[in-house]
């Protein structure tokens, strides 16, 4: 995928959470059921953990942990919608959480993570990068920024799975639509204000290199949220080691 159509991508939804960002905080308040299965596979922390929240949105998986782990938890939260942000900050202030919001754009950027996080969580947010190379890359410039011996978590999007997505899917324009790659999809959104967002389906073999992309060992991998409750595919990643160098696109 070229450059100006990966700009194009994510313009489309930095445009999207702008117009909607009131009606997505508003359905993004619980947690998710596949968080709570998390919890069987991290140990409950003793001493200060330092967690890296990729799109963290409101920042209600910062409030989850503080729930369950209380003031061990320091967390850091990156996004690229003010909105959203102002939300977190009043969320993470009324629980007295150690946090840092920053407001960035993942797939603009090309920022190197250093090794200083003990978890490092992406969730609703791999369908939302454009380009196989720049989610492989991604996946392997978080898993970098764990500590050894700490974890990386993501989750994909199965959407594609389900009729009632399916549905939701709109035509590409003309000029884009020669251009983007296999499982890249227009989807609409029907609450409130209306809005196209661009959305990536990672089937089981994608799923897979994502994983090898990050070079650390699988834990687990399981299927939860949603109205069916498999609507996510999870990965749980440990780092045992020091990552190898992979420079990729971030190089």
């Amino acid at each position: 995928m070229d450059n100006h159509t990966i700009a194009t991508l994510n313009k489309i939804n930095a445009d999207f959470y702008t117009t909607i960002a009131h009606d997505f905080d508003e359905t993004r308040g619980k947690a998710w059921a596949g968080w709570e299965m998390l919890l069987n596979h991290i140990p409950t922390p003793t001493a200060p953990f330092r967690v890296l929240d990729i799109g963290c949105g409101n920042g209600r998986f910062g409030v989850f942990l503080h729930e369950n782990w209380g003031r061990n938890l320091i967390y850091h939260g990156i996004d690229n919608n003010p909105a959203l942000l102002q939300s977190a900050k009043e969320a993470l202030s009324a629980k007295n959480i150690a946090f840092e919001l920053e407001h960035a754009d993942i797939v603009a950027w090309d920022k190197k993570f250093a090794p200083e996080y003990d978890l490092v969580v992406a969730f609703g947010v791999i369908h939302h990068i454009p380009s196989s190379q720049y989610r492989t890359d991604s996946l392997w410039n978080w898993a970098n920024a764990v500590k050894i011996g700490g974890y990386l978590v993501f989750a994909c999007w199965r959407f594609y799975e389900f009729d009632r997505f399916r549905e939701r899917i709109t035509a590409w324009d003309a000029d884009l639509a020669d251009k983007v790659e296999q499982h890249d999809y227009l989807l609409d959104w029907r609450r409130g204000a209306t809005a196209l967002r661009y959305c990536h389906y990672v089937d089981d073999a994608e799923h897979d290199a994502l994983v090898r992309a990050t070079m650390l060992d699988e834990i687990v991998r399981y299927r939860a949220d949603g109205f069916t409750n498999t609507v996510n595919a999870y990965s749980v990643m440990r780092k045992r080691d020091k990552t190898p160098i992979n420079e990729g696109l971030l190089g």
